[in-house]
């Protein structure tokens, strides 16, 4: 496996990373044991950043992943945890609260549920609006000092606030959605990023599984991708044909639709690390099969031309959801 390093200050971490958060429910139901066992085929074939956050499953993918790291060197592998998101039991929204006592409370029970004595990195979901970014980062500089983090990062945030977060201390990656469909950031957050040393964590590389090439509508309950603009509507089917040009350069090339689309985002740069979100081992090991393939630079172009930035239709998030965007 390939290592990148994330940001000027940050660890070196695998090439790819592992984006646990469908394993506890956010895109439908899924089998613990294949969890689990997804789990430990991403460290055996070198992956070694594991990514979550507190409120995924409120609290599950944490215990899952203390479950699964069970007996694993802890210096083997690094957990990035995002915090700060509020929700009630019936798994509804209630905003972020990134206050500094708050920030020491979510750390706390993140630290018991993972069985850990710390993590590696810690960042606050999104922008809480009501409490100054400085304060939020101070606060995690104060567990860095205590010993209970390594590093910062940061998460769907813009310009404005990366720059003040890293004037508090140095920020090792901002983690944001990065697609060949999904390049908002590449006018303004990635150029910044890259000034400040700062990585990407880039997850959502196959747009929540529409640019896969396996996608099927959902069909059980609690798959947030159901109300997702892209995949409702007409948007579907237009995003889909985006998919079968994909899939003929795949085609082409010997590779699959899913390959191109991590390849594209490991062709971007060294300090751009993916996040696969598999729940499985044959989704893993679909992904995994990009780094056996690096792209041509020929072929970044073909699939650049073949989806042009704005070409997905449907914005990311549903509408009421949007603002809640730095």
């Amino acid at each position: 496996m390939e290592h990148r390093k994330l940001g000027a200050t940050g660890p070196g971490v695998g090439a790819i990373g592992l984006g646990c958060m469908g394993m506890s429910g956010m895109y439908g139901p899924s089998e613990r044991s294949e969890s689990i066992a997804t789990i430990h085929a991403a460290l055996e074939a070198g992956i070694t950043l594991l990514d979550t956050g507190d409120f995924y499953g409120m609290g599950h993918n944490e215990l899952l992943l203390a479950e699964a790291l069970r007996g694993v060197p802890r210096e083997s592998y690094q957990l990035s945890v995002k915090f700060g998101a509020l929700r009630d039991r019936g798994g509804g929204w209630g905003g972020f609260d990134g206050r500094p006592a708050a920030v020491r409370n979510f750390l706390a029970y993140s630290l018991e549920r993972l069985g850990t004595d710390y993590i590696d990195v810690y960042r606050p979901a999104r922008l809480d609006t009501q409490v100054p970014i400085e304060e939020t980062i101070g606060a995690i500089k104060d567990c860095i000092d205590a010993g209970w983090v390594r590093h910062i990062g940061l998460s769907e945030v813009g310009t404005e606030t990366i720059r003040r977060a890293a004037a508090v201390h140095p920020i090792a990656d901002l983690q944001f959605e990065y697609a060949l469909v999904t390049r908002d950031i590449e006018d303004r957050v990635l150029p910044v990023c890259r000034e400040l040393g700062i990585a990407v964590t880039a997850y959502g590389v196959l747009a929540r599984g529409l640019i896969g090439g396996h996608w099927q509508a959902p069909t059980g309950k609690g798959d947030s991708r159901a109300h997702s603009p892209r995949f409702t509507g007409d948007n579907v089917a237009t995003n889909l044909a985006l998919v079968e040009r994909l899939r003929a350069i795949g085609t082409a090339n010997g590779l699959t639709v899913a390959q191109l689309a991590v390849g594209w985002a490991l062709a971007q740069g060294c300090d751009i690390v993916p996040l696969i979100g598999a729940r499985r081992r044959d989704q893993l090991d679909e992904a995994l099969g990009a780094l056996a393939a690096p792209l041509d630079p020929a072929v970044v172009a073909e699939l650049e031309r073949a989806v042009p930035p704005g070409a997905i239709a449907g914005t990311r998030y549903p509408a009421m959801a949007m603002p809640k965007i730095d």
